[in-house]
């Protein structure tokens, strides 16, 4: 008989943004509305912009024709966008790449939970707490995660707070591990690392023969040209780090799913045997195996950000979500509440008050103001007493959901 994965079955039953949706379809069931605004789960809400979709427009009427018909493109991308990534994204921060250290994927949720697959089941992992879950379920169905208590802990997983105490800048592992994760700005917690910080990753991870996994996926929205964009601004990252990219938050790609990972020629692991093995061609070889290549409609459309016309409407559809960030950042803190993020990244972290737990605020807030956040504690243990909203909404949704907030307050 086939055996099932039993590392699942250590899962949790259901997504963390799953548990959120069953229970605000079990509100609307029983209060028979609709009237429920989120800003809770990180979709994006504004159309995608003109550039993209004259691409995709054009892009589509190729496909209708023999000569511009495109069937299975190459796995890892086609040149046109990879070039323009590297000749835009990464040379004006002086950062040189080569080409095939580029790999198109779509969306950098399947390359994040994907990239485990390049090393042992028993190699040690730590993650900042809170954090992306896709880090540590990814890790868990392969085993590598342990078993979780009735904490919320995983028994093989280093966690590396991250809370207001220490100002959200997580304290280097105090022992040696093989992989850290780190997610910069970050998801959930909407705050940065500054360069000085980064490098003490870097050079932790040279020092100890330690991997790290770097999530970029909102660099974007950094305000401040001094915070690094990516970690290959710091000297020596090439030969530790591995990054990935999205279009998702940054051009609205949500939809049309297009991202990108960098797996530097200088990164390598060892063997049992302390032979040293590139990462590269071992991402290439994975790829070519299980992924069939971003769709070439989508990489047309996300070539298209990097024209002038589309940077100068994607940096606008940009601001339009950071003047929501800016609006619930001022709101909440004029009504008393402790809040971080939502300065260089479209997250709000709030710590909910009286030592509320996150479940309980959630509920309380859904079924006072109609209002949806995400509780923290779906993103850790770290995450227990805050809850994360998302500046991805219109103005108008941001503004009434603001002004429910307040009402359900005073009540």
């Amino acid at each position: 008989m086939a055996l099932v994965n039993e590392h699942f079955l250590k899962l949790p039953d259901n997504y963390l943004f799953a548990d959120i949706a069953k229970r605000v379809n079990a509100f609307k069931a029983t209060h028979k509305t609709n009237d429920v605004i989120s800003l809770g789960i990180g979709d994006v809400t504004q159309p995608l912009c003109p550039a993209v979709i004259e691409a995709l427009h054009k892009a589509v009427d190729e496909m209708s024709t023999a000569e511009g018909f495109h069937g299975y493109g190459p796995e890892q991308g086609y040149a046109f966008l990879r070039e323009t990534i590297l000749k835009n994204d990464f040379l004006p921060r002086g950062i040189h790449l080569d080409i095939d250290e580029i790999f198109i994927n779509d969306g950098a949720k399947s390359d994040t939970g994907n990239i485990q697959e390049l090393i042992r089941w028993d190699n040690s992992i730590a993650v900042t707490d809170p954090i992306y879950p896709v880090y540590i379920d990814s890790n868990a169905m392969i085993g590598r995660a342990g078993i979780k208590d009735e904490n919320g802990h995983w028994s093989n997983v280093t966690y590396l707070p991250c809370t207001a105490e220490n100002k959200f800048i997580p304290s280097l592992p105090d022992h040696r591990v093989d992989v850290i994760y780190l997610c910069y700005p970050n998801n959930p917690t909407g705050t940065v690392l500054s360069k000085a910080e980064l490098r003490k990753w870097v050079n932790y991870a040279l020092k100890n023969d330690t991997l790290i996994f770097y999530d970029a996926a909102y660099q974007a929205y950094i305000q401040d040209d001094s915070i690094p964009h990516s970690i290959y601004e710091i000297r020596g990252a090439r030969k530790c780090a591995i990054e990935f990219r999205s279009f998702s938050k940054t051009a609205g790609f949500t939809g049309v799913r297009c991202g990108y990972t960098i797996v530097p020629k200088d990164l390598t692991a060892a063997t049992l045997q302390g032979e040293r093995i590139p990462l590269n061609p071992l991402w290439n070889r994975r790829q070519s195996t299980k992924f069939n290549g971003t769709s070439y409609i989508s990489q047309r459309a996300a070539a298209a950000v990097y024209t002038p016309e589309g940077r100068q409407q994607v940096r606008e559809t940009i601001g339009y979500y950071m003047q929501n960030a800016a609006l619930l950042r001022e709101t909440f803190l004029r009504l008393g509440f402790e809040v971080y993020g939502g300065e260089h990244a479209p997250y709000l972290w709030m710590r909910t008050p009286e030592n509320t737990s996150s479940w309980k605020f959630f509920d309380e807030m859904l079924y006072g103001a109609h209002v949806v956040c995400t509780p923290g504690v779906g993103f850790g243990p770290s995450g227990e007493g805050y809850v994360r909203f998302t500046a991805f909404g219109s103005h108008e949704q941001t503004a009434e959901a603001l002004q429910r907030i307040e009402r359900w307050l005073k009540l």
